[in-house]
């Protein structure tokens, strides 16, 4: 599978550098380029100049989107805080350790129920879906990959979110080391990619408790064919 960092939004246009004001419309393209996703920001200009980049047309065309940029706020004090879904997902994104696959799952799915995150497109890797994720405000996209999830699997999956919630994730493990270990969730052979019903967790109350995981896949916005 390829290496998947958190590609963040271009401060401005990747063709004619200008910076993009705030609130000002722009269109993204992803391509696969074998060893690593290729993303591209461009002002409307320049997506009209360039025939809108033929994005249908590049090789390793994923998929393409139009957004609205959002000036950066001004960087508010540290403060020691405790994870949300999104820092949680960001860490897990970034730690890209198989053992957290289910857990960014179902944050993907709880920030996604919150319109935080958008799906803007889905490939295949190994005969496995991968949704391609769009953070609304600050424009970071990264991937998730379906895990299969089965009854059986989905109360410990949603468990040990709510732990990682509750606990914070030092990267280094589950949590501070207190709770249960973070599972592996292998897929089953021959189960639908979109079984995952409803579970109650069992797990203590929190303010980002997990939801469980949907009935069926969102849909992306553009697809490659």
């Amino acid at each position: 599978m390829i290496d998947w960092n958190i590609q963040s939004r271009a401060h401005g246009c990747q063709l004619c550098a200008k910076p993009f004001a705030d609130q000002q419309p722009y269109h993204t393209v992803l391509c696969d380029q074998r060893h690593e996703y290729q993303r591209l920001d461009v002002c409307e200009a320049c997506w009209q100049a360039e025939t809108k980049l033929d994005s249908h047309e590049r090789k390793g065309f994923i998929s393409q989107w139009q957004g609205v940029y959002q000036a950066p706020p001004a960087a508010p004090p540290e403060a020691i805080q405790k994870d949300t879904a999104e820092t949680l997902l960001a860490k897990l994104v970034q730690k890209n350790d198989p053992r957290f696959r289910a857990a960014s799952y179902i944050l993907a799915v709880m920030l996604e129920r919150k319109r935080i995150l958008k799906v803007r497109g889905q490939t295949t890797e190994g005969g496995r879906r991968l949704f391609i994720y769009e953070h609304g405000k600050t424009g970071d996209v990264f991937t998730i990959l379906d895990p299969d999830l089965q009854l059986n699997q989905l109360e410990e999956v949603q468990r040990e979110v709510a732990h990682l919630l509750e606990h914070g994730f030092n990267g280094n493990g589950n949590g501070n080391g207190n709770g249960p270990a973070a599972s592996a969730v292998p897929a089953a052979p021959g189960a639908p990619a979109d079984a995952a019903p409803t579970a109650e967790s069992s797990a203590p109350p929190a303010a980002d408790a997990p939801p469980p995981a949907p009935a069926a896949a969102p849909e992306p916005a553009t697809t490659a064919t």
